[in-house]
């Protein structure tokens, strides 16, 4: 493909969507009591199953996962299983008019094309990180969230959290003098998971609709529950697993978009398997007087340098820490200022539900177009990593500028019957 910047994109692929969106027929508002749907149920299906059911006003009325045995398990654990909707189709939850809300818990490859069918069915969306398999669909979901007027909340749920809030604001204010550099660290032990024959799917699972958009390709026990993130066709390594967290988090803390460079390394230097992605990772990210630094390792724990993943923030006048524990400002003096413990998903779950009920996207804390900035950090990350060469960025347009083969991991193929939803405008 040629290289375009996000407007060319636009216009060449997600006009449609956009028309459509912006003169949508609007939708009923929720109830008092909002009626949530649930699009994929692993692990972090179970986590949004957990949050949303602890709010009153909010009820789960669907699951849906290809997987028949972690479908109806799914629902039989829910509070109300006798008033839960079970699908192998995502479609079908979008058909029913009386939902709400979705979250989509899915693998990257279906993050985009759901939360577009989503929006056109009137529905609210909650997407898991990263929201995109490429830089393209980061832009489309920004652009279609903003026009649909729809809440589409991102699952970084650190933004949520009132202390890193407070920390944020605390740096703002020159507290820490000049912060010229953050580190985003994301470091843990991930086990090695082998190799695994080509075999037939589980009995009665749907192959062909969890590969989707995706290649295809015989099915194989490591290209399928969760590890599904090792391989490019469906995930994006653990940059945009989880180490987009402290990414997203050093960019909040530095108060930067997208780069002006981005310089990248990463191979296997402990897995032997079938992974594809990096066990091991270095990114930088440069900016106009700062720079942002990603460190990975997956064959290390995480009790190292102090705290477990999180991001140091380093100024003239000491550094700022954010963890597990919450943030903390240590002082070149050795005095310690402490922003409290961080909270659970939960705070996030109830912004987002808090703005679904008040009809006021504009204040979500996760809101789509920041999360799809750092997702574009993490894919460019992955793509100066897989073209072996330090990229020139033009922040404004996003555009990967005079370099091809970069330009073409913007990008991807959708195969027949899983391309982007075209959203036709309403009649009348």
């Amino acid at each position: 493909m040629t290289i375009m910047n996000r407007r060319g994109f636009l216009d060449a692929a997600g006009a449609a969507v956009l028309a459509g969106l912006s003169t949508r027929m609007a939708s009923a508002a929720p109830s008092e009591r909002i009626r949530h749907a649930l699009i994929g149920t692993g692990g972090r299906g179970s986590a949004h199953a957990r949050q949303f059911s602890e709010f009153e006003d909010c009820e789960i009325v669907a699951v849906c996962d290809v997987d028949p045995v972690r479908r109806e398990g799914f629902a039989q654990r829910l509070p109300n299983t006798a008033r839960v909707a079970v699908h192998e189709d995502y479609r079908r939850v979008l058909d029913d008019l009386d939902i709400d809300t979705v979250s989509i818990a899915t693998p990257d490859h279906w993050h985009t094309l759901i939360a577009l069918a989503a929006l056109q069915a009137g529905k609210h969306v909650y997407v898991e990180k990263p929201g995109s398999h490429n830089i393209n669909e980061a832009w489309l979901l920004c652009e279609a969230a903003a026009a649909s007027g729809k809440c589409v909340q991102f699952g970084t749920q650190g933004r949520s959290n009132t202390s890193f809030h407070e920390a944020v604001s605390f740096m703002r204010e020159g507290n820490l003098g000049k912060v010229r550099m953050a580190k985003a660290i994301n470091h843990q032990h991930r086990k090695p998971i082998g190799r695994e024959p080509e075999s037939d799917p589980p009995d009665g699972v749907n192959y062909d609709l969890w590969l989707g958009p995706a290649p295809v390709h015989p099915f194989t026990r490591n290209r399928w529950h969760y590890n599904w993130h090792w391989f490019w066709d469906y995930g994006n390594g653990d940059i945009a697993n989880d180490g987009i967290h402290q990414i997203d988090q050093a960019r909040w803390g530095l108060d930067v978009g997208m780069p002006n460079a981005v310089a990248a390394s990463g191979c296997q230097l402990y897995y032997q398997d079938d992974h594809e992605t990096p066990d091991t990772q270095t990114v930088i990210y440069e900016y106009d007087g700062c720079h942002l630094l990603y460190e990975m390792r997956l064959w290390t724990d995480y009790p190292l340098e102090g705290h477990d993943n999180g991001v140091i923030f380093y100024g003239d006048r000491g550094k700022m820490e954010f963890g597990r524990s919450g943030a903390t400002a240590t002082f070149i003096d050795g005095e310690q200022k402490s922003f409290g413990n961080i909270g659970g998903m939960g705070e996030h779950v109830r912004n987002f539900l808090d703005c679904v009920k008040a009809d006021t996207p504009t204040a979500l804390q996760g809101l789509m177009c920041e999360g799809a900035l750092s997702a574009a950090l993490c894919h460019l990350g992955n793509i100066a990593t897989r073209v072996g060469r330090k990229l020139t960025v033009d922040p404004e347009t996003w555009q990967c500028v005079n370099d091809v083969e970069a330009a073409a991991l913007y990008a991807r193929e959708y195969r027949a019957g899983y391309e982007l939803p075209q959203i036709k405008e309403a009649a009348g």
